[in-house]
């Protein structure tokens, strides 16, 4: 895959209803040593994805990311009465792109657990 090929994508899962999730806020932070830059920000859509890529062709870099899926308020709209404070509501995954290629990082995610890996 060609350097202007190299993008990051997303998209969230609702285990609990199989269904996207839909109305999550999503960040995208670069690491490096203590600092934490903002890179993108984002909404998931109908189907559960962002409409563009956080990240691609230039803008993408090599690095260290956290991505923050800011779920409390699809999960108090979508799983009833929950007690407060939450289990979740903000999710942090931090990764590392080691490439320049596509990496997708998806969310699955239930009122109570939630699990990520490297997609395509």
């Amino acid at each position: 895959m060609a350097e202007g090929d190299a993008r990051l994508t997303t998209h969230v899962l609702d285990t609990s209803t199989g269904k996207p999730a839909k109305g999550i806020p999503v960040a995208l932070f670069r690491l490096a040593g203590d600092a934490r830059e903002p890179v993108a920000e984002a909404v998931t859509n109908a189907d559960g994805r962002c409409d563009a890529p956080l990240m691609a062709g230039e803008t993408f870099r090599i690095g260290t990311y956290e991505l923050v899926f800011s779920a409390g308020a699809y999960l108090d709209a979508t799983a009833g009465a929950l007690p407060e404070p939450k289990f979740l509501s903000d999710i942090v995954i931090r990764f590392g792109m080691a490439e320049a290629r596509h990496y997708h990082v998806p969310l699955l995610l239930s009122p109570y657990g939630f699990s990520t890996y490297r997609g395509s």
